[in-house]
């Protein structure tokens, strides 16, 4: 079957050891792919230029060919002198006993006692070489020995301590040295034990792991032209026969020789820059031979241990390139690829089924033993992840480098880096999967999947940082949305041969879903901008002063920042160029809802009407005869200087100034303020509601207002609510003005001491200069309401002065008049004031109750008390007393009219006469004023 054509190539299946290999004993002989007939040869069916380059080695003479020892000594580097000493050292060794078996020579044992320090060029040179031996005996006896040492066992000890006394100076070698005859008895003594420590026939002083396996594959290595290291030499057979002669002192066995030789090939390629791909070619076919060693039982444990490391620095080795074939390969080298891959999963089965190994150490055993069984699709499939998400992720380096020079943004990046992806897909289909096809069905689609999912991450990291979409972001939606399209595509083209149609892996696309993400980026942007509106509430509500921005602008500054911001909110909003839906503007409208509502409640919380109302005086009996009066007249001893006495006490009422504070002007602007909101909110809700951006059908709400010419009602409730906020600020404003502001010209001076000296004359000057700056201060839409609540306050506070005026009021039925007269004055202030801010009728409804008050005080003491009488019993259900029963108290409702019997008995209290004074102290033991 041999081919007689001269080649200076060899087969890669020929490789190992081969039963018709030169030599003796047969089939255990190693061989190479080269036959004995002839220089080489291949086995049919295979080119001879399939195979691995030869290379003759000329001889030194050219007169005759070099000895197969000439040849591995040149190959080994040795030189003619070290040649010379160790043949020398042999020769003396043999003298006396040629029979003596190789294996039974210690050789840097037998150097150390025939070489002198004469034979070397200087003592340092003897010293180097003398150490190099001792070392020799330490690693193959101490280090790394075939049968373990006890350190405690004193062979052990006494080998370190010579070898320890060598590494200073250089040892007595000669016959009559203590120390050279002590080196050779504990030499001797290890290298021929037994496994119990026993002496036996055997000698191991170098076939322990992995010292051993170092020695071979050094000897291996010689098979190589050391001038040109991808070529191996002609007599590549008679120098493996010849290295055959060591293995009974390596402890090497046909097997071991098969693991090692595989290494040795495929090292060999590595070393050379992988420009020599048969040799690649042959580490496969010696690892074929590989296989059928390991699947053999009771395999031995340096056996394994041999085949473990090899296997897997080999698998390590490869994956690194497989895991990165993007960068590793390229059009000029992907042939490659189909030469690695079976390496790879080819050493994965053995480790995994025949070895049974456990990978445990070493690059790319991350994984543990999970790595070992993958099948081969599933070795792929992490070969490809890896090898696209690699290749992405140095895009994307690259990208970020490019853009930081030139300054591009984000978007541009992105935008980039999706025409990248597309790119890496074409190149995937058009290189690599044809290849990858052959071990993985569907290997373009993973490779598809992988970019579809690496460019997701990259597209969702981008996108998590965006808070607002704009014109650059929709360009890269709509980029991601083509590049998508193109990668399922290319998933599907690659799957239409799959049984399942590649729904499996269709399965691991998950959609980019542009829709959703549109309206979550959309959601995200409202929450955004609503938090930043929250913010800018939070800061105006700590600096809010309440006072106006200008005479033209009578509202708080605050107000005005919010709804401008408000405003340019909705304005960004519609500016977005995506279609907007109703659901969008129900959830921008209601987090304004909120934020509006907020402010609102903050700007009414300026107290209650209560606050700034005065406490009712206990009630007491009207009397000439009390402390007041008794100061009064001690004052002024002569009656008629009674009038004199009621201008000291009044005398600063008759200022015609306001008496409008400050504080009660701010609440003002308080409602100023709530008004500017209406006034705005209304805008606002008509371009919510009315918006043609708005991309779906309007709901019955919005179409109802819209056919009917309503008002917009996103914030209708928030339309409630300032008004119920302009109700209250009015109420407590006109509150604080008469009860407060007011106090010194209404409720401490109207009517004090006398009627007629106490008129409502001064107070109507000052309430006509105080609604005069109500006027000024308030904004048209808002004079109204605060004016009528100061006229509700007024009433309020002049029936106070008749019915809880304290001990300086008194009044007699005759007072009747003058006071009916100043209600209708403090009425036709009211009626009069502004262009009808009030219309009559509201007036006179609001005054109806305070006029039933002031009939009361016209009528007479016998009939007040009988009416209070009647009312009492039948409020309380009594009907008609017996003698002595006493009328119950009536309870203070603070709702005055003429059939409260709490307001008959007030006025009772304040009426100057006997019968009222008699009836009080009678029917209710009330105390008489002091």
């Amino acid at each position: 079957m041999m081919k007689k054509t001269y080649s200076r190539r060899m087969s890669i299946c020929a490789m190992g050891f081969s039963n018709s290999g030169g030599g003796g004993n047969g089939g255990s002989s190693p061989s190479s792919p080269v036959s004995h007939h002839g220089h080489s040869a291949s086995i049919s069916g295979f080119s001879p230029a399939a195979g691995l380059g030869f290379s003759t080695l000329k001889p030194l003479n050219s007169r005759r060919p070099l000895t197969l020892a000439e040849i591995m000594r040149q190959q080994m580097r040795v030189t003619e002198q070290s040649d010379n000493r160790l043949r020398k050292s042999l020769m003396r060794t043999l003298v006396g006993q040629m029979g003596r078996r190789p294996e039974t020579i210690i050789l840097p044992l037998e150097l150390l006692r025939h070489l002198k320090p004469s034979e070397f060029n200087d003592l340092h040179e003897y010293h180097i070489w003398q150490k190099r031996q001792l070392k020799i005996l330490e690693v193959g006896l101490l280090l790394y020995p075939s049968i373990p040492t006890d350190k405690s066992n004193p062979l052990v000890i006494r080998l370190r301590e010579i070898i320890r006394a060598g590494d200073l100076n250089p040892i007595d070698t000669s016959k009559n040295s203590d120390m050279m005859r002590s080196l050779c008895n504990v030499v001797v003594s290890l290298a021929w034990r037994g496994t119990n420590g026993t002496p036996t026939d055997v000698c191991h002083w170098v076939d322990g792991y992995p010292f051993n396996i170092h020695m071979y594959t050094s000897l291996l290595q010689a098979i190589f032209d050391v001038k040109e290291e991808i070529m191996v030499l002609d007599e590549v057979d008679e120098l493996l026969e010849l290295m055959k002669k060591t293995w009974s002192i390596l402890g090497i066995n046909r097997s071991i020789h098969n693991a090692c030789f595989t290494w040795v090939l495929f090292q060999q390629y590595v070393v050379t820059n992988q420009i020599e791909p048969k040799l690649l070619s042959a580490a496969y076919t010696m690892l074929t031979e590989v296989e059928i060693d390991a699947i053999k039982p009771d395999k031995e444990t340096t056996y394994v241990k041999v085949l473990s490391s090899m296997l897997v620095s080999i698998k390590s080795w490869v994956e690194k390139r497989l895991l990165y074939y993007h960068e590793c390969f390229n059009k000029g080298n992907i042939d490659e690829i189909e030469n690695l891959l079976p390496l790879a999963l080819f050493s994965a089965k053995v480790l995994s089924e025949d070895v049974g190994i456990m990978e445990g150490e070493g690059e790319g055993s991350k994984k543990g033993d999970a790595m070992l069984v993958d099948s081969t699709s599933d070795c792929l499939d992490r070969y490809i992840r890896s090898s696209v998400k690699n290749a992405f992720v140095k895009m994307i380096e690259n990208e970020n480098v490019k853009h930081i020079e030139e300054n591009g943004g984000p978007s541009v990046a992105l935008l980039d880096l999706a025409k990248e992806t597309e790119d890496l897909a074409a190149k995937e289909r058009e290189l690599f999967s044809p290849i990858l096809k052959k071990w993985h069905p569907i290997a373009g689609g993973v490779a598809a999947v992988t970019l579809h999912q690496c460019y997701g991450t990259v597209l969702k990291q981008y996108l998590a940082k965006t808070i607002m979409l704009t014109d650059e972001i929709v360009g890269v939606l709509q980029r991601a949305e083509k590049v998508e399209k193109v990668l399922v595509q290319m998933v599907v083209e690659d799957s239409e041969e799959c049984d399942d149609g590649g729904k499996g892996i269709i399965r691991e696309m998950i959609p980019y879903e542009f829709d959703s993400t549109r309206l979550k980026l959309l959601r995200q942007w409202i929450d955004e901008r609503l938090k930043k509106e929250k913010e800018l509430l939070c800061r105006v509500k700590e600096t809010e002063t309440w006072n106006p921005k200008s005479k033209s602008e009578p509202y708080t500054q605050s107000c005005m920042e919010l709804m401008r911001s408000a405003n340019q909110m909705v304005k960004d909003f519609f500016d977005i160029p995506i279609g907007i839906t109703d659901d969008l503007i129900l959830d921008l409208a209601e987090g304004l809802k909120l934020i509006f509502q907020e402010y609102i409640t903050f700007v009414a919380s300026c107290g209650s009407k209560e606050s700034h109302l005065p406490e009712l005086p206990p009630l007491t009996r009207c009397n000439h005869d009390s402390k007041f009066f008794k100061l009064w007249r001690k004052a002024n001893p002569c009656s008629v200087g009674i009038q004199d006495m009621h201008q000291i006490i009044t005398s600063e009422r008759n200022h015609t100034r306001p008496s409008m504070s400050r504080g009660t002007q701010r609440l003002y602007v308080r409602l100023n303020t709530l008004h500017y909101l209406i006034s705005h909110l209304h805008s606002l809700d008509k371009t919510l509601t009315l918006s043609p951006k708005v991309s779906t059908t309007r709901n019955h709400l919005g179409d109802s207002h819209k056919h009917c010419g309503a008002s917009p009602s996103h914030f209708k409730h928030v339309n409630t609510l300032i008004q119920s906020a302009c109700d209250h600020v009015s109420e407590v404003a006109a509150y604080r003005l008469v009860f407060l502001d007011s106090k010194l010209v209404f409720y401490e001076s109207l009517y004090v001491g006398e009627v007629g000296n106490a008129r409502i004359r001064p107070l109507i000057k000052v309430l006509k200069q105080n609604l005069t700056l109500l006027t000024a201060i308030l904004t048209d839409k808002a004079q109204a309401l605060a004016t009528k609540e100061i006229m509700k306050a007024s009433f309020e506070a002049f029936v106070l002065v008749l019915l809880a005026g304290g001990p300086s009021r008194f009044f007699e039925r005759s007072d009747h008049e003058m006071i009916e007269e100043d209600f209708e004055s403090l009425k036709r202030v009211f009626c009069t004031c502004g262009e009808g801010l009030i219309p009559e009728d509201v007036v006179q409804s609001e005054a109806e109750p305070i006029e039933g008050v002031i009939a009361l005080m016209g009528q007479t003491t016998e009939q007040l008390a009988e009416d209070l009488c009647i009312i009492s019993r039948g409020t309380s259900g009594t009907g008609a007393t017996s003698p002595g029963q006493k009328l119950p108290m009536p309870p203070t409702t603070r709702r005055w009219n003429s059939g409260d019997p709490n307001t008959i008995l007030r006025v009772l209290c304040h009426r100057n006469d006997r019968e009222a004074n008699q009836f009080l102290k009678k029917e209710f033991q009330l105390p008489k004023r002091k």
